[in-house]
Parts: structure tokens; sequence; C-alpha cells
């Protein structure tokens, strides 16, 4: 069966692999997964990521940040669904937690973090929030 939305697959393997406190989850790889990735490094909310062979195919292995055996997100959670897709302007980007979070958005210039988006004045396809 086809998976309909391999972005909200990834964000919940990383979320069961927190729960589970392992060190690494493997994914399958596309470009915007390792876009996203990206976003969460430069973040601080994973440790990083390295693409591997799985079974034939590409996938990214994640590699989980604990901090005092808690993970480093505590939440994250799919904005803009396949059912419903969720835009925002660069003025009208939802502020996570009061600023203490963030968004991960997908704009003309790549995916960025809504602070990285507000700051070059670009909007785009809310894809997640993270906090």
């Amino acid at each position: 069966m086809a998976m309909t939305d391999p972005l909200g697959d990834m964000l919940t393997r990383i979320r069961n692999g927190q729960q589970a406190k392992k060190d690494s989850v493997l994914t399958p790889a596309s470009k915007l997964r390792a876009h996203v990735l990206d976003v969460l490094q430069r973040e601080g909310y994973i440790r990083g990521y390295s693409e591997e062979e799985l079974a034939g195919q590409k996938g990214l292995r994640i590699e989980l940040k604990y901090f005092e055996g808690q993970p480093a997100i505590q939440h994250l959670a799919r904005v803009s669904k396949p059912g419903r897709r969720v835009y925002s302007g660069s003025r009208d980007l939802p502020r996570v937690r009061n600023g203490l979070g963030m968004t991960i958005v997908s704009t003309p210039r790549g995916v960025l973090s809504d602070a990285e988006a507000r700051e070059q004045n670009v909007g785009g396809e809310v894809l997640a929030e993270v906090f």
C-alpha cells in the first residue's frame, strides 16, 4: 500500500524512537525529509542524520538527542496534512510556545524555521511544529 504522508511517517518514527529511548531511527530517504532534518539539526533538536542503504534503497539514519534522560523534542506534530494544507504569510506564521518552539515552513527559498522565514520575509506551507 502506498504511503500518503511520508513526512508524517518520519515525524512519527522520531516520536516513537524517542519514546522507546532509541539512539537512532531509520526512515526512507527523500529530499523533503532531508531538508526538514537539516532544520531540526540546525535548531538543535536532533544530533544529526546520515544516508544509509536500506534493502537496496536509500534511507536516513536519524540520531536522536536527549538531555538529562529526557528527549530534546517534547512535542512534534504535523500541521499541514495531505487532506488539509495550511499556508501562512511571513507575518502570520504561528508562534509555538511564545517563541520557545518553532514551526518548519516550506518556502520558495527552501525549508526554513519560522524565525528564518520571518527574517527573509517569506511565507509558505507550515509543515510541522516542534518544541
